[in-house]
Order: C-alpha cells, then structure tokens, then sequence
C-alpha cells in the first residue's frame, strides 16, 4: 500500500489549547503531518478560540458521546486521523477508540512517571503534589495511551529542577516550556514511522 502523502492529527483539549496551538503551529507547513482536527468535550474550551484562529476544524462532543465513543469514532474515520494527541484532555479515551488506534494515541503527563499520575491527577493537582512530596526535580511523560490512566508505555520523559521557592504556577511554567518543546518532535517521530 502507498505511502499516504500527508499524515493527519487529531489533538484532543479540554482546555484553553495552548498545546494543541504548539502542535498545530510546528506541523503548519509540513510535509510529513497536519493537525486537521480539533477535539473538545467542553463547549466553554478556550481550544474551540484557537482552532478558529488557526483555521483548524473544531468538534464539541458531551460527556454522553465520548463515554459510548461511536459518534467521536466516526468522525475520526471519516477524517482520515492517523494520530490522535492529548493535549490537556481530561476525559478517559473509550476503549473502542483505543482500539481502532493502537500505539497511535499519545498523551502528554506534567510529571515524571509513575510519579505523581493516575485519576484526578491533571494539570495544578500534579504540581502541588509535587512541591508537597519534596521532590527535588519534574518534568514531562509523553506516552502512548492504554486503558490504564497513565500506564502506557513512555515514549520520551524530560526533567526540570523543582526550587525550594517554587510555586504550582512556577514549576508549571517550567514543565510548559518542556512540553512545547517536545511534544511535537515526539509526534513528527511517530508520524515518520506511519
């Protein structure tokens, strides 16, 4: 079978989108990917602004269609997605989508797994945990996604110290810069193999 000639990106955000614009901006112009799909399951999500912005179809699913994941299948189907990104997405991945996309499906974790990850652990909630444990350094986990919440296989893992000063807001900017600056190298890799 031919080499398709572009590979399609979908980022999945629950946020204001700040990833999935990092992403979309490296891949703007490039051979290899294209982020062609904006996901949300908020209708409030800053992400919907961004994908606008950067003329990126955007899609609002309620909690109800990604917990049966059909109609949030179909449309990445029908799209042609090669990968799908997690970009801040704060809901489980349906098992159906995970299997229609196996070791396609990446997230990207504010801590050094296995620390500090699992339910309820997302965005502010990992840092304080982190200052609380007295760790001394964090970073990010990029990861392929399974049914365990942050229990795939790590792709790539890069580390910034944790300051005695620090505050969530602090390290948080420090573990941003780590994501913006890796993320979408992880993804052109995955998408090169495709």
């Amino acid at each position: 079978m031919p080499k398709k000639d572009t590979i399609n990106i979908a980022v999945l955000a629950s946020g204001s989108g700040t990833n999935a614009e990092a992403i979309a901006r490296h891949f703007a112009g490039s051979p290899i990917a294209r982020v062609s799909l904006i996901v949300t399951n908020r209708s409030d999500a800053g992400v919907i602004e961004r994908a606008r912005r950067l003329g990126i179809e955007c899609h609002v699913f309620t909690k109800a269609e990604w917990t049966e994941g059909d109609k949030v299948l179909s449309l990445l189907s029908d799209r042609r997605i090669d990968i799908i990104v997690l970009g801040g997405f704060l809901v489980r991945i349906p098992d159906s989508i995970i299997s229609a996309y196996p070791r396609r499906i990446v997230n990207i974790h504010p801590s050094l797994l296995p620390r500090h990850g699992g339910k309820g652990m997302w965005g502010r909630h990992v840092h304080e945990a982190v200052i609380a444990d007295g760790d001394t350094e964090s970073g990010i986990t990029i990861h392929y996604v399974t049914g365990d919440v942050d229990k795939g296989e790590i792709i790539r893992q890069a580390k910034c110290p944790v300051f005695a000063d620090d505050t969530p807001e602090t390290l948080a900017e420090r573990v941003h810069q780590l994501e913006y600056e890796n993320y979408p190298s992880v993804i052109e890799d995955i998408a090169a193999r495709l």
